[in-house]
């Protein structure tokens, strides 16, 4: 009786469903987890046909397939170990996997069906999916982009005759270009490929903290492919003309306030970004957009560029004829030998190591200022920091 009570325990306390059917296909027996799963209550099930929990076309053909089972005792048929749809007492379906056991009982033949819910999985496996999917997508427009890219920089070399200097930097630029790019790229794609994998494997284990770990991963390297395209389109954009300044009035204050509030959510721990403005007025004059996009390039630097528990100075000044900006770091700074360079395109100093980025920064945010009748300029030393400065004639 004590063997009895517990094998009673250990099936109503069972994680999968259990249900037992008779060889005419009659439902004896449903645990609690079953009864859970297809939404009935045990009274509703025990006498019944257990094709009312089958969908079509299996719900039709199940007595066939006990049928033929009987006759040629192919367990192939009921399918064990196999996955199939149930149909919940609301009529939705839901993916299981089955495995089906018979049992000789007093002279009776007994089946065994145990029941484990695939749904968590499946809908993981979707995701993963449509998400690999989309970006996909995504990289295959983006490089489209960077052939255009590449096709522009060969015929300029076609079009133009350069001296042999010239020509030598052309080629400096594209190596530079397919360096970065080919850099770049790789990396976050084969963090991508890697979580991926390891998801599928995690999912089989129920192990959704580092499904969730790993799918962080994916969504963080899917964002620096983000803001590597995102540069590359704007370099496209700037060189074929169309990007135009669209001025208007704002208040830097609350502009540079709400930019922070943003930027400090991607600081690395302790970083603090520090803001203050100096002027009795506030109201400037440009295009908010431009504006906004250079100085989160620039705080972006400072933000990659710098240690943990560091502060990052970002002030504006404003006077009677000019608006000022800075944002200053305490970061790695710029080797002075490679300071003439700092503004071209796909350059990154040698000090910069496994740190991502692709060169273009910079160079967007000094077309950016410009496109506004502003200058650039900086001052920066290596292992002490730097600091860029922004400087517009004011526009009220």
């Amino acid at each position: 009786m004590e063997k009895i009570n517990l094998l009673n325990a250990i099936i109503n306390t069972a994680i999968d469903g259990i249900i037992t059917i008779d060889n005419r296909g009659i439902v004896e027996s449903i645990n609690p987890a079953a009864c859970q799963l297809f939404g009935y209550a045990e009274s509703e099930v025990i006498g019944k046909n257990i094709s009312l929990l089958m969908p079509e076309p299996d719900k039709s053909a199940h007595d066939s397939y006990l049928q033929r089972y009987q006759a040629t005792g192919e367990r192939r048929i009921i399918g064990i170990g196999r996955e199939v749809l149930g149909l919940k007492k609301d009529k939705t379906t839901f993916p299981f996997r089955l495995a089906v056991s018979e049992v000789e009982y007093g002279n009776r033949q007994i089946y065994t069906g145990f029941v484990h819910d695939l749904t968590k999985e499946k809908a993981a496996e979707r995701s993963l999916k449509e998400y690999t999917e989309e970006l996909e997508i995504r990289i295959k427009e983006r490089t489209e982009v960077l052939q255009t890219l590449v096709n522009e920089l060969e015929k300029a070399k076609e079009d133009v005759s350069m001296s042999l200097e010239k020509e030598k930097e052309l080629n400096q630029l594209k190596t530079r270009f397919v360096s970065m790019a080919s850099h770049e790229f790789r990396t976050p794609l084969s963090s991508v490929q890697l979580s991926a994998s390891l998801i599928e494997k995690y999912t089989q284990k129920k192990d959704p903290e580092h499904v969730i770990k790993h799918t962080g991963k994916i969504k963080n390297s899917v964002g620096q492919l983000t803001g590597i395209l995102n540069d590359f389109l704007s370099l496209e954009k700037l060189e074929a003309g169309k990007t135009e300044a669209r001025f208007e009035e704002f208040d830097i204050v609350k502009f540079s306030e709400d930019l922070i509030e943003e930027m400090q959510l991607v600081a690395k721990q302790n970083q603090n970004i520090v803001y203050q403005h100096t002027g009795t007025s506030a109201r400037v004059n440009l295009d908010p957009a431009l504006l906004k996009n250079s100085i989160i390039n620039l705080i972006s630097n400072a933000i990659k560029y710098s240690g943990e528990n560091t502060f990052i100075e970002f002030n504006s000044e404003l006077d009677n004829s000019r608006l000022i900006i800075t944002v200053k770091d305490n970061g790695i700074g710029i080797p002075d030998e490679e300071q003439k360079n700092l503004f071209e395109p796909f350059f990154r100093a040698h000090n910069t190591g496994n740190i991502p980025g692709t060169g273009l920064g910079l160079n967007i945010v000094k077309r950016y200022v410009g496109l506004m009748g502003g200058e650039v300029s900086f001052i920066s030393r290596e292992n002490q920091g730097t600091t860029i400065t922004l400087i517009f004639r004011r526009h009220v």
